[in-house]
């Protein structure tokens, strides 16, 4: 009781001296701050759990290694199953379905639960990021201080948007990607009102990095190879080939995924995903873990660190056997990851993204030095903007890929080259998969937020707050005169539905129907309701139809009112006039 009454004190306070806009500035400096204390925490948590097994003597033999993800994902396992009893969430698409559905509301419990699971499959070597847990547990944590501080929804989206451009900005150390970024997924408006506030956010998160862990940065590496006009064709060459490895990748998460739903328990899904982990980490050890140490290598030329200790290692000195290793872990890497996540684990896409750009960036590169035709280009430019490529093909955020590589590098030397780059990619992939990773299963269901106003304003309603229940329910085997008895002299409408015994709707019957027949008493007895009912133009169905749906169905049927019905029986109406009005106070209250 005394922390409620504190509470309420400072939001009073905070009404009579802080305007709306100044608190969403101090919001979003908080909620950047502690966006980049998890992105810290997470990373420090993961890092000491590889150096743990790094220290054991146990498993410090050759080629044991590959056991480490399984344990990972049995530990993740033993986690859900006894402590959180509720399953994954993939961490991106459960906070767009929420900003959609759930009005931006997180649950508490999702702040400390990918600080735990991502760490430990990260940690022991499964073949996902932390980026995506960051993101998850930094938007649960703005979504409950905009609960504490009673937000309203629109702004409570942008301080979720603040969250995951904190977290991206505290990894990376790229604040103006991650402001991107938060504009490209999660669909916010480029306004100044929402720009300040993700600005604000991402240097806060970024100094908040800088304070915890010095200035050190993932990438160690500097673009020194400038732009040469010569290269166009094989920047355009290696949009091509991202844009078609873009769409492998997407293709093969959703074809793994199927896969695995097959299984009918966690404990199958983990044994044949771990067994599967473990034969790809014995080939390709560059598949184990993240992937930063193989991106560095790489960019500095060091082919055989990034390679690791292979079962090929005594054929290294042929550079066609280097491409055919660095081809599979391109191939294997988009595998090993869906792999990762579908066996239980916990983890994010976008950094395995970049280690399998960067390694495609690189054989590109390579096979053209390789070639003979007396042609020479960059490795390293090639391996940053091959990363970029599946960025924009693969998360569909060109921008983002381009801001990204750019800031990271500490420099905008490569910018014509990733934009050339970076375009082609995303318009092959974009044409060929019209949805993301994260927005496939959503788009599906109807609850994707986009940049199309008409259409986020419709995803953003609810069907509940527009069905009307108010209308006097009719039986076929009814009388006239009992219809006109209890019916249409105590209702307001002029509508009314006919239900069976087990309240399956079998017609509707409107005023006009029976206007001539109404004051005929001879008729009252002998004519039932089941004379007068008519099918209805259309059905909504409660389960199944979007907003978008609901809406189309009314333009093509050219009804005013639409029964709603719930698991086959009668709900309830949906009237023209009142989803019209909900519409346009939706709209008003998304665009002011």
């Amino acid at each position: 009781m005394a922390n409620n009454t504190l509470l309420a004190r400072v939001l009073l306070w905070r009404y009579k001296y802080i305007s709306h806009k100044n608190f969403v500035f101090l919001l979003s400096m908080l909620i950047g701050l502690l966006a980049g204390l998890v992105s810290v925490t997470i990373k420090n948590i993961t890092y000491s759990i590889e150096w743990f097994l790094e220290q054991s003597i146990i498993l410090s033999k050759e080629y044991l290694y590959f056991i480490l993800p399984t344990i990972g994902l049995f530990l993740v396992y033993l986690f859900v199953r006894f402590v959180s009893k509720k399953p994954i969430e993939h961490a991106i698409p459960s906070i767009l379905f929420s900003l959609s559905k759930k009005s931006g509301l997180l649950n508490r419990n999702k702040i400390y639960y990918p600080l735990i699971t991502a760490p430990l499959t990260v940690g022991f070597g499964g073949s996902v990021g932390l980026l995506g847990p960051a993101i998850a547990s930094a938007s649960a944590i703005s979504s409950n201080i905009g609960q504490l501080f009673h937000i309203d929804r629109k702004t409570r989206t942008l301080l979720i948007g603040c969250a995951a451009a904190g977290a991206i900005a505290s990894i990376f150390k790229s604040p103006i990607a991650a402001i991107i970024f938060a504009i490209e997924v999660f669909s916010l408006d480029l306004t100044f009102a929402s720009l300040l506030p993700l600005l604000i956010a991402s240097v806060s998160s970024v100094l908040t990095s800088y304070f915890f862990v010095g200035d050190d940065t993932i990438f160690n590496f500097t673009v020194s190879d400038k732009f040469a006009i010569n290269d166009t064709f094989f920047y355009i060459i290696l949009g091509i080939g991202t844009g078609i490895a873009s769409i492998y990748f997407s293709k093969i998460y959703f074809a793994i995924n199927t896969f695995f739903n097959r299984f009918n328990t966690r404990r199958k899904k983990l044994l044949f995903g771990g067994l599967i982990i473990g034969v790809m980490l014995y080939f390709i050890p560059p598949l184990y873990g993240e992937g930063f140490g193989f991106i560095n290598d790489l960019m500095t030329g060091n082919d055989l660190g990034a390679l690791g200790k292979t079962p090929f290692d005594s054929y290294l000195d042929n550079i066609w056997v280097v491409i055919a290793l660095l081809i599979g872990i391109t191939v294997f890497k988009a595998i090993a990851m869906t792999t990762t996540l579908a066996a239980g684990g916990v983890g994010g896409i976008i950094i395995p993204t970049l280690v399998m750009g960067s390694a495609l960036g690189n054989v590109v590169a390579k096979i053209i030095n390789n070639l003979g035709l007396d042609f020479q280009v960059s490795e390293a430019n090639f391996t940053l903007v091959g990363m970029a490529g599946l960025i924009a093909g693969v998360l569909h955020a060109p921008l983002t890929a381009i801001f990204l590589i750019a800031e990271i590098t500490g420099g905008y030397e490569l910018f014509i080259p990733l934009m050339i780059t970076v375009s082609m990619s995303f318009i092959i992939t974009k044409n060929a998969v019209e949805h993301t990773i994260y927005t496939k299963e959503l788009a599906e269901k109807g609850a994707l937020l986009t940049h199309n106003k008409d259409q986020s304003v419709l995803t953003l309603m609810s069907l509940d707050s527009v069905i009307e229940k108010d209308f006097i329910v009719l039986h076929p085997e009814m009388s006239l005169g009992d219809m006109l008895k209890n019916g249409v002299s105590k209702s307001s409408r002029n509508l009314f539905p006919v239900v069976d015994e087990s309240h399956v709707l079998v017609g509707i019957i409107l005023l006009d129907d029976i206007r001539t027949v109404m004051f005929d008493q001879s008729l009252y007895e002998t004519t039932s309701v089941q004379t007068f009912m008519s099918n209805p133009p259309e059905f909504i169905d409660y389960e199944n139809d979007s907003m978008k749906q609901v809406m189309k169905k009314f333009q093509t049927s050219g009804a005013w009112n639409l029964p709603v019905i719930k698991q086959g029986t009668y709900l309830g109406f949906v009237s023209k006039s009142k989803l019209l009005t909900a519409y346009r106070r939706e709209l008003i209250n998304f665009t002011s």
